[in-house]
């Protein structure tokens, strides 16, 4: 077995009492311990103050060249000619046969000959090798994982922290700016992945360390906590942002996923357009909806959703919310389930949790409503 790779602040994970598990090959903090008082307290911090996370794993890729951007545009899902310089863009790298999700990434727009790609870990390879397979003569893609690394900076305190360290924090949502701090080089967006407003800055992996650790030390009276992968995924659940590998795959298009948005229906090319055009002419077999328990059931991945004893479903995406106090989830059901009946935001269906069916209402995400702005 390969040894599990670390971000720039391991060190800083483990003095903090960190709970550390493998996330798409790296071994990267679930929860904090008494520094951090668990997924409870961290995902209380983002939602009332300002969580700070290590996202490091996140891949980071850049395409340049004369028509970087053209390039991207013809490849990717979404329609970069939408945006500007110094703009970012959720965009899909689709599987040219199936329409299937390779990856869910953001696309950041230095100009017509520079695009910044941050996708998922585990599929940084794959994107980047699809990519280079495909860019025109004069186009090159560089892999730069280990580059950067990637700190988010989460909740309604998350401007004035950045203020306090001397970071810029005007910019509109999914822009960006290239800054600097302690006379070194950083991105900084107004992204994330909590539905709070917030930030994720980009540093050098090297530079990584210290920014981290001035902006716990800025976060005092703030109410800011270091904050672990587990409150990641339950603030981006109430949300219903997909994970890939679960709520997207090459298995789930965006049209099974409600992510259709994220795609530029009238470009006249980008991998996986004649299958999703024909599977959204054709209404997708099954859409991802939201679940939220009306009993005391935590639904979990690949559980059984059922209505009238028959199954219509399975649970993609499913924990305990801490903002709702009750379980909820991400499903994938049956666009025409096999009784004839539509299914409508407010039904009610159950989960099979372990032999014992648990009461849910389905309803359209966000679970939780959205203050990103």
């Amino acid at each position: 077995m390969s040894p599990l790779t670390r971000s720039p602040l391991h060190d800083r994970h483990v003095a903090l009492e960190a709970k550390l598990a493998d996330f798409g090959g790296w071994e990267m903090p679930i929860e904090y311990g008494a520094s951090g008082g668990g997924v409870l307290a961290e995902h209380a911090a983002v939602r009332e103050a300002v969580g700070i996370f290590d996202v490091s794993h996140l891949g980071k890729a850049r395409v340049a060249g004369p028509g970087a951007a053209e390039f991207v545009n013809a490849t990717l899902s979404n329609d970069i000619d939408r945006i500007g310089p110094g703009q970012a863009q959720y965009t899909l790298c689709c599987e040219e046969a199936t329409g299937g999700v390779v990856d869910d990434l953001i696309a950041y727009l230095h100009g017509d000959d520079e695009v910044f790609l941050v996708p998922n870990a585990a599929n940084t390879a794959a994107v980047v090798r699809r990519l280079s397979a495909a860019a025109p003569a004069g186009v090159t893609v560089t892999n730069q994982h280990h580059d950067h690394g990637v700190l988010a900076v989460q909740g309604p305190r998350s401007a004035e922290l950045l203020e306090r360290v001397g970071l810029p924090t005007g910019h509109d949502y999914m822009s960006f700016t290239v800054s600097s701090w302690r006379d070194r080089p950083v991105v900084v967006c107004r992204t994330g992945y909590t539905g709070e407003h917030g930030y994720e800055l980009l540093p050098a992996w090297a530079d990584a360390p210290a920014m981290w650790d001035a902006l716990l030390a800025a976060g005092t009276g703030l109410g800011a906590r270091p904050c672990g992968l587990g409150a990641r995924d339950t603030l981006r659940t109430e949300m219903g942002y997909p994970l890939h590998g679960q709520d997207l795959s090459l298995d789930i298009t965006p049209n099974q996923a409600r992510s259709g948005w994220a795609v530029g229906w009238r470009k006249p090319a980008f991998w996986g357009r004649d299958a999703l055009l024909a599977e959204r002419a054709a209404g997708p077999r099954r859409l991802l909806w939201g679940l939220v328990a009306l009993d005391r059931g935590i639904p979990r991945p690949h559980m059984s959703v059922l209505r009238g004893g028959r199954q219509v479903g399975e649970v993609t995406s499913g924990t305990f919310s801490p903002t709702l106090r009750v379980g909820i989830a991400l499903a994938l059901l049956d666009a025409a389930p096999g009784d004839g009946e539509a299914i409508t935001e407010g039904d009610e269906v159950t989960v099979d949790v372990r032999g014992r069916p648990a009461r849910m209402r389905v309803t359209k995400p966000p679970l939780v409503p959205a203050r990103v702005r």
